[in-house]
């Protein structure tokens, strides 16, 4: 953060006096110890409280500029407002028992059926059944593990838009949403797997969740919901935070589940994050129904350290790092102009990456927006065990066209009821996220060994499920030696969808619902908005999937504009996003231009002139290459640039500076007109250990150690007898009485001076008359204190004195 500044007298138009004092309620935003008084205004007199600690009094406010990286990112869950009677054991023996019936339902209390359901815990639940019902019964014990003082109050009694609270609720087990989704039923428990059996359950796949904050009860939360609904049990397998990257293949016998903590730059760290209950939420949620939809599949849960965009970016380099598999992000922030900037993130080899539209109804959000990123979208599900299911659009679902990304390939009117689009346009896809239709899912608080239950929706919740589901259609490819689906938007949209048949049977087409009163707000025939091209018919998309030929693209090379100054090595590296490993050559290069197999360019010796160079990178496995240009601009050399400045000394105290300059390469330097044991090192830095009186125009020259380039500075070097003298008594007093002390300055021959004062304590004020500072404390605390004083005179010449403040009880 700058320095504040601020001239606060003229003293007889000649002196100048600044204050250097602090107040903690800026700095304390910034992270720093230092601290400046916020109330100070033009004309407002020296007299001022402050606090320990040295800044500049300022007027104007730095201009911050707003961080891409800094923007926080939103966990997209819902949560009924009711608490969950515990499910029945029906499933923990027999995990198909109870798809064969309708999911249960619950009443919600009267009391909260205004509630928000936007980001709603069970401990916000908690909370706000007491604001709203306080005669009710106080909660048992085991429920109350969260004091009010944990919890960040949710707006009592404001109800959420579209998305109105109904009386009663259902809520829906695994077996019942692999039943009404055409998932393959779960083996018996100790059943020897085919091999198709195991790919059916997402065996041999990895899907890496990232999300912000930490969850500690993740591991014994899915050990619960395993047991509750029958599901195959996780082995929890460490990832040292050393470990080499990629990771070895997932098994392909048993789930593995595994937590890392992700570091901005993409690296892995052994810091746990903070907690928050919202993002434990979503961790949990994540983690259970991606399970339950690939039990077999490894799941690599990634926490980055915070919600700020820059840490989930890191968390999604580290899932590209960790080897091929299907990245699941129920977050998002508004989307802007900065999305392409970050786009780049998408494009690791072999990975698919899902993401949720949003719960507020119509609008587009990041990442989901990216056309590298299959958004999904949600719907409001009913399903009785028998027979098909019924679905309509979630009121809350996100989805709509973007403002900023441009319509994808994949986009095209040969998909019913698309027609044309003017941008990129989400949802693609939809499952189930109506919190009133909702899944369950086991939480715990922090501490806590009790499990309690939920009934969760939102986009959040249909994610995770699309995560597993593309891991079976995975699992079920390398049964037959088929590659991954990578990105999976042009075979979904151009195999899958733009057939009549293999459409209608591969997706439910959702035509009924509104998520806003726009144009492209309702629900209708093929694809829209709301749920994209429908909800999975999961049997016969996977088996879609399996059969489908996936799109063979050249590599993508990024062209760009590099720029260069003659005699300086070049380097820059080629950017292509290519499905396998690549070869590089160039065309149009200059004599001494080289690239390797990683695409880094290079030219130890460039020469000026502007140069068109054509990067081509062939894909080793399919043959196909692509090209970008590269505009290569090389500059004349530049002289190096000395700056100019005026030194002060006193004759026999040593002298030192150090020169500044601008140049590219190394420079080495001489002086000239330098007084006898005056010298300059190979740093830069001029000593001078025995001043003499007098005045001196030194001429600094720094020369190119590459180009022979010169540049000149002068530096006039005063070495004079005078300079400022302070007088600074020491303050004693009692605590709570008042005390006052004077500062004195003389400056022989100076036209003015400046004056900083640091250290000084809370309550503390200055006024001042002429060269005459008087310090005066209303009201002192007991304590020791040390106002430092440093004073500057129009020639430069500085001095420094310490005043020393005691404050005693008597």
């Amino acid at each position: 953060m700058k320095s504040l500044a601020t001239t606060l007298v003229d003293l007889n138009k000649r002196t100048a006096v600044l204050l250097a004092v602090g107040a903690a309620s800026l700095l304390s935003a910034c992270g720093g110890g230092e601290v400046s008084a916020p109330n100070l205004q033009a004309g407002q007199s020296l007299e001022a409280a402050v606090a320990t600690g040295i800044t500049t009094l300022a007027l104007e406010l730095p201009d911050l500029p707003v961080d891409i990286g800094a923007q926080q990112v939103r966990p997209l869950f819902h949560a009924a407002p009711v608490f969950l009677d515990a499910p029945d054991d029906v499933d923990s023996a027999n995990s198909q028992a109870s798809g064969l019936h309708s999911p249960r339902k619950q009443a919600v209390p009267e009391e909260l059926r205004g509630l928000s359901t936007k980001g709603l815990t069970l401990q916000g639940l908690e909370h706000n059944r007491r604001l709203r019902a306080p005669r009710l019964p106080v909660m048992a014990e085991a429920d109350a593990e969260v004091s009010d003082a944990a919890i960040t109050p949710l707006a009592p009694l404001a109800p959420i838009t579209p998305m109105a609270t109904p009386s009663v609720v259902s809520v829906y087990t695994p077996a019942q949403i692999r039943a009404a989704y055409s998932l393959p039923p779960l083996p018996a428990a100790g059943t020897a797997l085919t091999a198709t059996q195991a790919a059916q359950l997402g065996a041999g796949q990895t899907i890496y969740i990232v999300n912000a904050m930490h969850n500690p009860n993740v591991v014994a939360e899915l050990t619960a919901f395993n047991q509750k609904f029958g599901l195959p049990a996780c082995t929890t397998k460490a990832i040292a935070s050393t470990a080499s990257l990629p990771l070895a293949a997932a098994s392909r016998s048993g789930c593995e589940l595994s937590i890392v903590y992700s570091t901005a730059s993409g690296g892995m760290t052994s810091n746990a994050p903070a907690y928050e209950v919202g993002w434990a939420t979503e961790i949990a949620l994540d983690v259970q129904w991606a399970h339950a939809t690939a039990p077999l599949a490894r799941i690599v849960l990634i926490e980055a350290a915070t919600a700020a965009l820059g840490d989930l970016l890191g968390g999604i380099k580290l899932a590209n790092a960790m080897g091929p598999g299907i990245v699941s992000m129920s977050f998002g922030a508004n989307e802007g102009n900065y999305t392409a900037s970050v786009d780049s993130v998408f494009g690791a080899s072999n990975m698919t990456y899902l993401a949720a539209t949003g719960d507020w109804g119509a609008a587009v959000m990041w990442p989901s927006v990216s056309p590298k990123v299959l958004a999904v979208g949600g719907t409001s599900l009913t399903y009785s065990g028998t027979g098909p299911r019924s679905e309509v659009s979630w009121s809350g679902t996100g989805g709509s066209t973007s403002l900023y990304t441009p319509t994808p390939s994949y986009q095209t009117s040969a998909v019913p009821g698309m027609g044309t689009l003017a941008r990129r346009t989400v949802a693609d896809v939809a499952f189930n996220a109506d919190p009133s239709t909702g899944q369950y899912v086991a939480t715990m608080a922090p501490g806590s060994t009790t499990i309690k239950w939920t009934s969760i929706g939102g986009t959040s919740l249909s994610t995770p499920q699309w995560a597993g589901l593309v891991a079976v259609a995975n699992a079920t490819r390398a049964l037959s030696a088929k590659a991954a689906l990578g990105l999976p938007h042009s075979i979904l949209y151009g195999q899958i969808a733009a057939v009549p048949g293999t459409y209608a049977s591969a997706f439910a087409d959702i035509t009924k619902g509104s998520n806003g009163a726009c144009a492209t707000c309702t629900a209708k025939a093929g694809y829209d908005a709301l749920s994209g091209l429908g909800t999975p018919n999961v049997a016969s998309l996977v088996s879609a999937l399996s059969g489908a030929t996936v799109p063979v693209t050249p590599p993508v090379v990024t062209p760009a504009s590099i720029s260069g100054i003659v005699g300086t090595a070049l380097s820059f590296t080629a950017s292509v996003t290519a499905p396998n490993t690549v070869t590089f050559s160039l065309s149009g290069a200059p004599s001494g231009m080289a690239v390797n197999a990683a695409g880094a360019v290079t030219w130890a010796a460039p020469v000026a002139g502007v140069y068109p160079v054509t990067v081509t990178a062939k894909d080793t496995k399919t043959g196909l290459s692509g090209q970008g240009l590269y505009t290569v601009t090389i500059a004349a050399a530049k002289a190096p640039t000395v700056g100019t400045s005026t030194i002060t000394g006193k004759p026999g105290t040593p002298l030192s500076f150090t020169v500044s300059f601008t140049a590219t390469n190394t420079l080495t330097y001489t002086l000239s007109g330098n007084p006898t044991g005056m010298s300059i090192n190979s740093a830069g830095v001029v000593s001078w250990p025995k001043p003499v009186l007098g005045s001196y125009a030194v001429t600094v020259t720094a020369k190119d150690s590459k180009t022979g380039l010169s540049g000149k500075g002068i530096y006039t070097v005063k070495i004079a007898t005078a300079g400022p003298v302070i007088t600074a008594a020491p303050i004693t007093g009692v605590a709570g009485k008042p005390v006052s002390g004077t500062i004195s300055i003389s400056a022989p021959g100076a036209t003015y001076v400046s004056v900083s004062i640091a250290g000084a304590p809370m309550g503390m004020s200055f006024s001042m008359s002429g060269l005459s500072i008087k310090a005066s404390w209303a009201s002192p605390v007991l304590g020791n204190y040390s106002l430092a004083v440093t004073v500057v005179d129009s020639a430069g010449l500085t001095a420094k004195a310490t005043m020393p403040i005691t404050i005693t009880a008597k």
